[in-house]
């Protein structure tokens, strides 16, 4: 009896390990494929089966997804973890990493509260749109609305779309060249 067998009750399917996660079969077959994880074995029938720890690897790889980190880049910190001769020069190569990690995460949280704030201008400008003097005119009456909108200039996000396309069209507000215009 192989050492296998003997302990394939503790094994696990690969549906076993995508219950467990809430990932697919399909997902759990390309970090196969991209040696981010191994099966221990494989039944009589042909089934990969695999320790429960591949639950918890399987773990790390998303919450390492969700942090920003590609499946490539995931496959590096492996290789490079358990290519590196000590564990100090492993330690580095993994800080080295995630401190690169932590500034792009931190330029993108920057972002996004670029974004929220152009979100809530674009928002505020919207909500004053609600009284609207000409509610049945189209979009194309929106371009030289003259209402209040209580800000000293269109938001980004709103001055972009009123554009006029075609030989109608004005000179672009704020700044803005019609896409037609951009060579």
């Amino acid at each position: 009896m192989s050492h296998h067998a003997s302990t394939g009750s503790q094994l696990l399917r690969i549906g076993d390990i995508a219950r467990a996660t809430g990932k697919t079969v399909r997902a759990i077959h390309l970090y196969e494929e991209l040696g981010l994880l191994k099966p221990a074995s494989r039944s009589s029938g042909g089934f990969r089966l695999y320790e429960p720890s591949a639950v918890e690897r399987v773990r790390w790889i998303d919450l390492l997804h969700g942090l920003g980190f590609s499946l490539q880049e995931m496959r590096e910190v492996l290789k490079a973890w358990w290519g590196a001769g000590l564990g100090p020069e492993a330690m580095d190569q993994l800080r080295t990493l995630f401190k690169r990690k932590l500034e792009d995460t931190r330029e993108a949280v920057r972002r996004h509260r670029q974004f929220e704030v152009e979100l809530q201008e674009g928002l505020a400008y919207l909500e004053t749109c609600r009284g609207c003097a000409t509610p049945q005119a189209p979009p194309r009456g929106c371009v030289t609305c003259t209402q209040d909108h209580g800000m000293e200039q269109e938001p980004a996000l709103l001055a972009g779309l009123k554009s006029l396309p075609g030989p109608a069209r004005r000179p672009a507000r704020s700044g803005f060249v019609p896409v037609e215009d951009v060579e």
